[in-house]
């Protein structure tokens, strides 16, 4: 299924910035959802995830009270708050989408992978 990121961009160390996901076609719009990052020179790493029912959330604990996962069925869309950036957030990050509702933090379990948007936070 296609996925949308987008709102990646650059913006100083303690900045916010909000990314989100669009997926087409409305089979998956209660799908579980998530967000990975990877850095240059690094593995991909998880970030959040996301139920389909969206009551159900985990979050990496270098990202944990810093950013908030949500998603709005209606639109198909999944978004990330992402609040007091810090420099090594630098990353592409990744949309994903599962194929049943229960959240998950494994990559593998995830079959549908956006294109990435870029996020630079600079010191």
């Amino acid at each position: 299924v296609p996925l949308q990121a987008c709102g990646g961009g650059l913006v100083q160390a303690g900045g916010s910035l909000r990314i989100s996901c669009a997926a087409s076609g409305s089979s998956f719009s209660t799908y579980a959802k998530g967000w990975f990052r990877q850095a240059p020179g690094k593995e991909r790493e998880f970030v959040a995830t996301i139920s389909g029912s969206g009551g159900t959330t985990y979050y990496a604990d270098s990202v944990k009270g810093r950013f908030t996962i949500s998603r709005d069925n209606a639109k198909n869309t999944m978004y990330l708050q992402m609040n007091s950036l810090k420099p090594e957030d630098t990353a592409r990050y990744y949309c994903a989408v599962r194929g049943v509702a229960w959240a998950a933090v494994g990559e593998n379990e995830y079959g549908y992978w956006g294109q990435g948007t870029q996020v630079t936070v600079s010191s």
